[in-house]
């Protein structure tokens, strides 16, 4: 039976030519606790993101601190490719501080789901409604870029959720955001929402997915093919409580699994994550997608031998596609292959008998516990060839 080709079923898929990322690595992603970047680690990354070439970077929340309109002020400056967007909630104060921090751009979020309105805003329907009116045209009113966010969109009911994105788009806004802020929507649910969405708001609809049950990413491929046109990403998924959608492996599903390549630098990405990594405090899982150690390092003696022969055996894209590298490890799954392939990297010849004492005494020194580095390495095979001093 033939494997299936998505050139087959592209057009069934609805796959765009193009999508919009709106990242928000410096806002939601800051907003993991125990997270607090710095101005210079906030326009590092920032410069990372524009090289990458993402469309929209979310600076963060300007009425939040001083340091905060400091940072933006300065994305402005470099003339970042990138549009720059700062945060505000539907308060003149906040639309006021994007404002004063130079910032042409703001997303504009308020509850819209019985719990927000219930017990965080104690607010009722038509009081956010007109509170999301009167923000979306004071800040169009000063010549923003307006995007606008129903938080807990996927817990609202419906046909308040058109009516306050139509509001919004009536005004003026230039997006919308459907934000699953507790990330409790499935792809069937987001899927059949922003179908129902597109039928009503002539706008452009951007998905915001989080990644408390893991379907972030599956999510935001879903919203995309079901009519969003951006989506809301973060480096290494970070984010509050299971985090966001990851931006490395929504870009690369896209382009391996989806045969959509829209432009992106992937060859940062790897460097970007490490960035991230160090500013935010937070370890990079080695299992995680596209970015993780083990991602592209390999033990086992049966897939390092097909890997040798040809990478993609067990590996779905080329490791310098998102800047890592391969890296073969030895231990007690390696074979004979592994083996002879690090003794060629550290231009060594041995018999084939020592080779296989050499195969023996890796796994042997592993499965005491040692891990086979460098330096282990070397004392092993100078303790079968002792003609070997030093390499």
């Amino acid at each position: 039976m033939n494997a299936i080709n998505i050139e087959d079923v592209k057009e069934e898929l609805k796959i765009p030519d193009q999508i919009k990322i709106f990242d928000t690595t410096l806002r939601d992603g800051e907003q993991a606790p125990g997270i607090a970047l710095t101005v210079d680690e906030k326009i590092k990354i920032a410069q990372k993101l524009d090289e990458l070439g993402v469309d929209t970077i979310e600076m963060g929340f300007p009425t939040v601190s001083e340091g905060e309109r400091k940072a933006a002020k300065r994305m402005v400056e470099l003339g970042f490719k990138s549009n720059i967007c700062g945060l505000a909630r539907v308060l003149k104060k906040d639309i006021d501080a994007v404002i004063d921090s130079d910032l042409s751009y703001a997303h504009l979020f308020i509850g819209t789901s019985p719990l927000h309105r219930d017990y965080k805003l104690k607010k009722s329907k038509e009081e956010i409604l007109n509170q999301a009116i009167e923000a979306v045209e004071y800040a169009k009113d000063h010549g923003l870029t307006v995007e606008f966010s129903a938080e807990d969109a996927t817990r609202t009911d419906i046909e308040f959720l058109k009516r306050i994105y139509g509001k919004a788009q009536e005004c003026g806004a230039d997006r919308v955001h459907i934000a699953d802020t507790t990330g409790a929507i499935t792809p069937q649910g987001i899927k059949y929402l922003v179908e129902e969405l597109v039928k009503d708001i002539d706008i452009d609809i951007a998905v915001h997915l989080h990644n408390d049950f893991g379907l972030a990413v599956i999510n935001s491929i879903t919203g995309v093919l079901a009519g969003a046109k951006a989506v809301s990403t973060t480096v290494n998924g970070i984010g509050e409580r299971a985090g966001n959608a990851s931006l490395e492996e929504l870009i690369m599903a896209m382009r391996i699994l989806y045969g959509k390549d829209y432009g992106f630098k992937t060859k940062y990405i790897k460097e970007l994550s490490d960035l991230v990594s160090r500013a935010s405090g937070l370890p990079i899982p080695y299992n995680k997608p596209v970015v993780g150690n083990n991602v592209f390092r390999h033990e086992s003696g049966i897939h390092v031998d097909a890997v040798i022969e040809e990478p993609l055996c067990y590996e779905p894209y080329l490791p310098e596609l998102v800047g890592q590298k391969r890296q073969l490890v030895l231990g007690k799954h390696s074979g004979c292959r592994a083996v002879r392939a690090k003794l060629n990297e550290c231009e060594l010849d041995v018999s084939d008998e020592e080779l296989i004492e050499i195969v023996r005494q890796v796994k042997k020194s592993r499965e005491e516990g040692k891990y086979i580095n460098d330096d282990v390495f070397k004392d092993i095979v100078r303790s079968i060839d002792e003609n070997i001093v030093d390499f």
